[in-house]
């Protein structure tokens, strides 16, 4: 994703580091963020330490998935707890923990912005079976549960995970499926 920014957008400076801990050496205009903060335990702490960098009318814009509700989450959960890998995965869904109600990123962020807007838009992604909602979170969502597994363990895992999303998403009349997909985004601007 890195090499991919920096060969669109060459004239921008570019960081690697622990977002837990970064913040800026100047003043940046903007702070963006896409699907990042989610995985970042304690992020309203580090948005706020961003915040407080931005000059005057410079701008934070976020966004993440707020999706640990919906089927495709709360069944790898559950095929976690069910299979002979529990005991390996008890810590798993520590991964990521559900987001904050948005009254507390408005109550926490407020301050630091002249106009701060949040909300949610939902996203129906129309997908090729339950293959293609393995295949959207083999790289995201799923790797918390699929990487302490040995090889079987993963195979056995997302053969349980597919029958579970099975019934979750019915296949449309086309094949398809719909992943409903609920993002969270903040935008504000430094006073």
């Amino acid at each position: 994703m890195r090499e991919a920014a920096r060969k669109a957008c060459p004239q921008a400076r570019y960081e690697d580091g622990d977002l837990t801990r970064w913040l800026p050496d100047d003043r940046p205009d903007l702070v963006f963020s896409n699907a990042a903060f989610q995985w970042v335990s304690g992020h309203l702490d580090v948005l706020e330490r961003l915040a407080e960098r931005l000059p005057a009318q410079g701008v934070l814009a976020v966004q993440m998935p707020d999706n640990l509700a919906e089927p495709s989450h709360a069944l790898m959960q559950e095929v976690a707890m069910q299979g002979t890998w529990s005991q390996t995965l008890a810590g798993s869904a520590a991964a990521r923990q559900e987001l904050p109600p948005v009254s507390g990123y408005y109550a926490r962020l407020k301050a630091y912005f002249s106009r701060l807007d949040i909300w949610h838009t939902i996203y129906n992604h129309p997908l090729q079976g339950v293959d293609g909602i393995v295949a959207w979170f083999s790289t995201t969502g799923l790797r918390p549960y699929l990487d302490p597994l040995t090889a079987g363990e993963r195979h056995a895992f997302i053969a349980r995970y597919r029958e579970k999303l099975a019934q979750a998403y019915p296949a449309l009349p086309d094949g398809k499926v719909l992943l409903r997909f609920p993002r969270l985004f903040i935008l504000g601007v430094r006073a």
